[in-house]
């Protein structure tokens, strides 16, 4: 069987304008164009787009979920989805635990008890991003943040919550101060960057940094979830594409 673009657009409740993006970026080819330029798509189309859609509900950027369908071309499509059922029941039991620690939290609050640190941020981890740490830089890579995380105290957790939050600020406030991105204060900055993501085990090293540090610059921009990270004032990208060039031009420098 084969559908038109705006039937599968009310299917998937998407839109004919994101399947085109789709389209414009190689995630989603149709299987012919009609007259007038009428998408059409068969049910490989629709199978690939539902591994799409799941894939971006589990806030995979579209770099990662061009690297995550590449990475398994060749599986069987019952296969691959079997790890996005796993991967959607995992963000299902973090988003359980996180509603239960708020809950918790409102519980306490509302009857004048005090809060448990060591509940308060149950759920509240890296976890969410598992598949695209693995794709990206290898299953070892995730296994070792995710043990140091899990390792770490609720005041050691909120130490480090907080020295990235700082971090950010600082972003923000030297990309709102107008200088260049190659500049002293701005190359510092991103000094401090590189060592704060160093301090993270399963951080690549050596040669591979370089391209570490650049591809998390590019993914800043591409991708929204980080990119809120460093949006200024003044709104858009223009926070996370300073953080970009900074990192660039520091990695091409000292890296």
């Amino acid at each position: 069987m084969e559908w038109s673009i705006q039937e599968v657009a009310r299917s998937a409740v998407t839109t004919s304008r994101a399947l085109r993006h789709y389209e414009a970026v190689g995630l989603l080819h149709p299987v012919r164009v009609a007259s007038g330029g009428q998408r059409i798509y068969d049910s490989a189309g629709l199978l690939r787009l539902q591994r799409i859609l799941v894939l971006r509900r589990l806030g995979v950027g579209l770099p990662g979920v061009a690297r995550i369908l590449d990475h398994t071309e060749g599986t069987a499509p019952a296969d691959a989805l079997e790890e996005h059922v796993a991967a959607l029941q995992a963000e299902r039991d973090r988003l359980t635990r996180q509603i239960a620690a708020v809950e918790n939290t409102i519980t306490a609050l509302r009857g004048g008890e005090e809060m448990m640190m060591n509940t308060m941020f149950d759920g509240f981890d890296h976890t969410a991003y598992r598949d695209e740490v693995e794709t990206r830089w290898g299953a070892n890579a995730y296994a070792r943040s995710d043990a140091w995380w899990r390792g770490m105290s609720a005041d050691e957790k909120i130490g480090w919550q907080q020295r990235a939050a700082e971090l950010a600020r600082a972003w923000i406030a030297a990309a709102e101060s107008g200088v260049e991105s190659d500049s002293p204060a701005a190359l510092a900055l991103a000094e401090r960057h590189v060592r704060w993501l160093a301090s993270v085990p399963g951080t690549p090293s050596g040669a591979n940094m370089r391209a570490y540090v650049t591809g998390l610059g590019d993914m800043y921009v591409a991708d929204p979830r980080f990119g809120a990270n460093y949006a200024t004032a003044a709104g858009g990208s223009a926070g996370a594409e300073f953080v970009r060039a900074a990192l660039h031009a520091y990695a091409e420098r000292e890296l």
